[in-house]
């Protein structure tokens, strides 16, 4: 058995960091090494030197559940090869939702933490590398590997599931949004890992806040909110993240404008509901505002110096430079002819909505509690594309929803046929317990779930070729993201948790070939790591805009020349 490696007296601590899922949990994972290095830690990438690694979790779906303790255990595997002295903290959705019983499933772990403790990662850090010194002289049983923990995951929230219905009626009280501190460090247990989560999460950051960004210098993510007030039933996100809580207008556009200093050419809005933005500031303010009629009403009834998304986007608009602000994750209930009007008179604002729609039939819509119609999201639609010419529609559906019958599908793939969404991914239904739809009845088979997953991504691939065509002899401002590798040429492959894994292994890239090197470039309707690339001919800049023509395609993507 290997010696845990001691620590250098004349060296800072170093520490490791792994952030799986989305943008939202890398702008976390961004605060923490921010505040990692204000602290006098150095950050490595190299785990075998590290005398802490963090992994960041997702729990988005079971897929993405299964990949977090993936990472965990085979994090600390490594440890075990090569560094015992080395601290596993994990952090993110997992202890969010799994607070009471990580503990016992995971006892390698030294120390969980929440997503209102971001900030306080360095103490955090220095109390886990102090227990685990603790537990090297009297280390744990070994426990149950991925699959037993992955099984015993699910058991816990089907029974935890009970009590969702009544957590969702205190939505909109003071009750809700209350938090409970968990620490699982005790007497009786001195050195068991510690777990630092508020049940509730209220935590938002600030432009102060310290940051080290993990994206390229031409691009950033800034968060303009946090938290969900809606009740879908099929997510579990509000009760992972809690309730809608916006930043203040001044504090982001302050950040905003560190960013541009900085060579940022795209800042991207994210939020769980960036349409609800600004909502929650108003004085006594009610949740109980999801549909469209109630959001309608609520947002003509504000003062006139109101803070909203559309002051927001306004104020953005009018710095200084030349860069581009793309809105993500919009909810279709909280559109607004203002907001439209908003954009089309932005023109910094990209020509390019995410939308999650879930479903179009009035039945699944229902279910899935969306709080809109079919006929009303078809009307959106057209009011948005009459309203911003040129925009790029981007959504995501869920199939294999339960109680979906083929009638319901049918008409969902009818709709993708006729709407012809720019862009479009496809959820098979995750039964995750916990919530709503979870306990439903008339459950899919996985098998039928992912078949009609096929069929429907089938149905937008052909809209997507006609899409692609459309663009070729056409000119284009993209941002250069840098040089294509072979493997990126073979595959033009993009996948994400959270928009539906967009593709498949094979997309027809075969007209680029792996001949020849190519710039990757993206466009107005390509948001990052989740849409088409432009893939480029020749030699232009790197992390600035250029104008390209389109001279072909493959089936998600366009190939161009400088123009």
């Amino acid at each position: 058995m290997k010696s845990s490696k001691p620590l250098s007296p004349i060296r800072p601590l170093r520490v490791g960091l792994i952030s799986l899922g989305c943008a939202k949990n890398l702008v976390d994972a961004e605060i923490m090494l921010g505040s990692l290095l204000k602290g006098g830690v150095e950050i490595t990438n190299d785990p075998s030197q590290a005398d802490a690694v963090i992994v960041n979790t997702c729990s988005f779906i079971d897929a993405a559940q299964e990949e977090s303790v993936d990472t965990i255990l085979d994090s600390n595997e490594v440890r075990e090869a090569g560094n015992r002295g080395q601290a596993l903290i994990v952090s993110g959705c997992l202890p969010q939702r799994f607070r009471d019983d990580l503990p016992k499933l995971i006892p390698e772990v030294d120390a969980f933490m929440g997503i209102d403790q971001v900030a306080q990662v360095g103490q955090i850090v220095e109390r886990a590398i102090a227990l685990r010194a603790e537990k090297l002289l009297n280390p744990p049983t070994p426990r149950k590997r991925k699959t037993a923990v992955k099984a015993r995951l699910t058991e816990l929230h089907a029974k935890a599931g009970h009590t969702h219905d009544h957590e969702e009626t205190l939505r909109g009280t003071d009750k809700f949004g209350q938090t409970k501190k968990v620490l699982a460090l005790t007497a009786e247990a001195p050195s068991g890992p510690l777990m630092d989560v508020h049940v509730r999460p209220n935590y938002i950051p600030s432009w102060e806040t310290p940051r080290f960004r993990l994206t390229p210098k031409h691009f950033a993510y800034l968060k303009i909110a946090e938290g969900c007030n809606h009740t879908c039933s099929f997510c579990i996100i509000p009760r992972m993240r809690g309730t809608h809580r916006s930043r203040q207008q001044n504090d982001v556009v302050e950040e905003a404008k560190r960013l541009i200093a900085d060579g940022v050419k795209e800042i991207n809005l994210i939020s769980q509901d960036s349409t609800y933005y600004g909502l929650d500031l108003r004085p006594n303010h009610s949740r109980a505002i999801a549909s469209p009629e109630k959001f309608t009403a609520a947002t003509k009834a504000l003062a006139v110096d109101a803070t909203t998304l559309c002051t927001l986007l306004r104020e953005l608009n009018a710095l200084k430079g030349d860069f581009w602000i793309r809105l993500l994750y919009t909810h279709p209930a909280h559109w607004t002819d203002e907001l439209i009007r908003t954009i089309d008179e932005c023109h910094k604002v990209a020509r390019y909505v995410d939308m999650p729609l879930q479903h179009i039939h009035d039945d699944m819509l229902a279910r899935m509690r969306r709080e809109t119609s079919g006929q009303y999201i078809r009307d959106l639609i057209a009011r948005i594309r009459a309203g911003i010419p040129g925009i790029a529609i981007r959504t995501t559906f869920i199939v294999g929803f339960p109680g979906e019958t083929e009638t319901h599908f049918k008409t969902l793939e009818d709709f993708i046929n006729v709407t012809k969404f720019e862009r479009l991914g496809v959820f098979a239904y995750s039964q995750e317990d916990g919530t709503v739809a979870g306990r439903m009845e008339k459950q899919l088979s996985p098998a039928k779930r992912q078949k009609r997953r096929e069929l429907a991504m089938a149905a937008q691939h052909k809209v997507a070729m006609a899409v692609s065509e459309s663009f070729v002899g056409k000119k284009l401002k993209v941002l250069v993201e840098g040089e294509a590798s072979a493997k990126e040429l073979a595959k033009a492959n993009v996948s994400s948790w959270e928009h539906g894994l967009i593709r498949g292994e094979e997309t027809g890239s075969s007209a680029l070939g792996t001949k020849g090197k190519y710039l990757i470039a993206r466009g107005e309707a390509d948001a990052p790591d989740i849409d088409g690339r432009v893939y480029i001919r020749g030699k232009l800049p790197i992390g600035e805009f250029a104008r390209v023509k389109i001279v072909g395609h493959t089936d998600y993507d366009l190939i161009a020349e400088p123009a």
